[in-house]
């Protein structure tokens, strides 16, 4: 089984042992993306890595998950991404058989499902949410990913365009909040959250970092003020930054009287791996019991 994660920037991609789900290391690609460029420019790059985790093995993969971000017409492989600083030459065509045609297989043995929800479907088979009943997961990096576990079931939650504050959820809960405020309060700019963390200024750094914890923390209040929720797992890039926003964030969720947990992931990048098989199999025995 194949599995492929792809980010707004980078893609990754593996094979995954069917019989117990888990990535085989050896297979493991990785490689940016020109989420900016033309069509050939980004289905080029995603075949080369996918291509890659194969190219030394014995036979490919038959089946192949693919682990995407929304918005996306994950049945049919339409991409409706736009106006994200990432995929726009994709908007409104085949995904999934302008790939089928470029790795040289049938566009059936594609499988895309929602990256958050991959991402949280690893962390609830092999991760931070293992045991759980009740779970909810965010990707945090280029876009802002959600997805929700209850009743045995994880389902993508859409999240990024909740009405928040002056804007959505993904304005301010995204890197394009982080680069916009830096540039605020200093007059500088960045690219990314990974160039903030090299800045001078740490008083200002932890500022910029405590102000996100709030935000995460009312958006948090807000999305699961009517759900029962035992943890919320935390993925994507800015994830890896927890430690300087997990105070205020937990202070936000008290004062609020929540005792909802929040965990950063465990698994990393093989968390949407391990999802996108998962999903790929699982539809494979549908169609197989038809």
């Amino acid at each position: 089984m194949g599995a492929a994660d792809i980010g707004g920037s980078h893609i990754t991609a593996a094979l995954v042992e069917a019989e117990t789900g888990m990535v085989l290391h050896n297979t493991w690609q990785r490689n940016m993306v020109p989420a900016t460029g033309t069509v050939d420019e980004i289905i080029d790059a995603w075949s080369r890595v996918i291509t890659g985790c194969y190219v030394h093995q014995h036979s490919k993969p038959v089946k192949w998950g693919i682990a995407m971000p929304g918005p996306f017409d994950y049945e049919s492989g339409i991409s409706y991404i736009r106006g994200q600083n990432k995929y726009d030459a994709l908007y409104g065509l085949n995904v999934k058989m302008l790939l089928a045609d470029k790795l040289g297989i049938k566009k059936e043995t594609i499988h895309f499902t929602n990256d958050a929800a991959c991402f949280l479907q690893g962390e609830v088979v092999a991760g931070a949410a293992m045991s759980m009943n009740e779970v909810i997961g965010l990707t945090l990096g280029t876009g802002l990913g959600s997805a929700t576990f209850q009743n045995g079931k994880v389902l993508d939650a859409g999240w990024w365009s909740m009405p928040f504050r002056e804007g959505i959820a993904e304005d301010y809960l995204s890197t394009r909040w982080f680069t916009k405020r830096y540039r605020e309060l200093s007059g500088n700019t960045i690219d990314n959250v990974r160039q903030l963390l090299e800045v001078s200024d740490r008083l200002l750094l932890q500022n910029i970092f405590n102000e996100f914890g709030h935000n995460l923390g009312h958006f948090l209040l807000q999305a699961i003020s009517q759900e029962r929720i035992q943890l919320v797992v935390l993925g994507g890039n800015i994830a890896q930054t927890f430690h300087l926003f997990e105070k205020a964030l937990l202070h936000c969720l008290t004062q609020a009287g929540s005792n909802t947990s929040v965990k950063p992931a465990v698994l990393g990048e093989q968390a949407a791996l391990i999802g996108a098989a998962a999903a790929a199999m699982e539809e494979q025995e549908v169609h197989a019991g038809k």
